[in-house]
């Protein structure tokens, strides 16, 4: 199982890690940590240095609740780190985080290499079409409502068939568009209560039916840092847990904060199936 990044194959039959890297004000965790060219270079450097295979730069934080935040100030906030992280490290794989089809395509034209898109297409009538213009990887995650509406009530008749339902009516739009490198998120908290999320985590093997890269983004979640009455600064071990339950269900991606601790996580699995 591969994805072409930029002409390169890069092979699945051991998990990877994507590194997060937040340039907005408010993220949940790491909200105005990284707005400067010296921390956003210092934290990418560290997570290339652990073993992170792709960094994932937003610009529009997500979180619920969060405020709306305009194409050209997404834009601003984001064109600038793109140029930058690519000077410093000519080689590295930037994903980037957006719903926006115009962002899409300037970053990539930039030189980024592949889009994460937490709304899997339905924010933005154009995404799919640019993205088959542009013939990059492409991430397509679920999402229910809004970052502004996704927790007001989410329900579904049951999570993971109407997921398994959304991704397969999606990947067949993406494949008439002859889109082929697709990378399946199923969007643990984007419009799940901690519940749903719990199933999609003890579930996440039924969504290997793709035959797919699966994106597994549970770190510091509040699904963790609820569930234990903790702040999401206390929530790594919880993440750590996470990780590899995952893991073992079929991820293919961690994309985590702590890139360290991930790599680790995937060691440990891949020793166990060696066993």
């Amino acid at each position: 199982m591969t994805i072409n990044c930029k002409g390169t194959l890069v092979d699945f039959s051991s998990p990877k890690v994507m590194g997060i890297l937040n340039i907005t004000p408010d993220s949940f965790f790491d909200g105005g940590k990284y707005q400067h060219k010296k921390a956003i270079l210092t934290q990418t450097e560290k997570m290339l240095k652990e073993g992170a295979t792709f960094i994932d730069v937003g610009a529009y934080s997500s979180r619920p609740g969060a405020d709306h935040v305009s194409e050209e100030e997404e834009l601003r906030r984001i064109l600038p780190a793109v140029a930058l992280l690519l000077r410093e490290f000519p080689d590295i794989y930037l994903s980037i985080d957006t719903f926006r089809s115009r962002v899409a395509k300037k970053t990539i034209e930039a030189g980024a290499a592949v889009i994460n898109d937490i709304s899997g297409g339905n924010m933005d009538a154009l995404m799919f079409k640019t993205i088959a213009q542009l013939q990059v990887p492409y991430i397509l995650m679920h999402m229910q409502g809004t970052p502004q509406t996704m927790q007001n009530h989410p329900r579904y008749e049951h999570i993971t068939t109407d997921l398994i339902q959304f991704f397969s009516e999606k990947m067949d739009e993406l494949r008439r568009l002859q889109i082929n490198d697709v990378i399946v998120d199923v969007g643990f908290g984007f419009g799940k209560t901690i519940l749903h999320n719990f199933q999609l985590l003890k579930e996440l093997h039924h969504f290997q039916t793709f035959n797919l890269p699966l994106l597994a983004g549970v770190s510091r979640k509040s699904m963790l840092y609820k569930t234990l009455n903790i702040h999401p600064n206390d929530a790594l071990n919880a993440t750590t847990s996470a990780n590899t339950i995952a893991l073992l269900h079929g991820a293919n991606i961690l994309r985590v904060h702590d890139v360290k601790e991930a790599v680790e996580c995937i060691k440990i699995v891949e020793q166990l199936a060696n066993a």
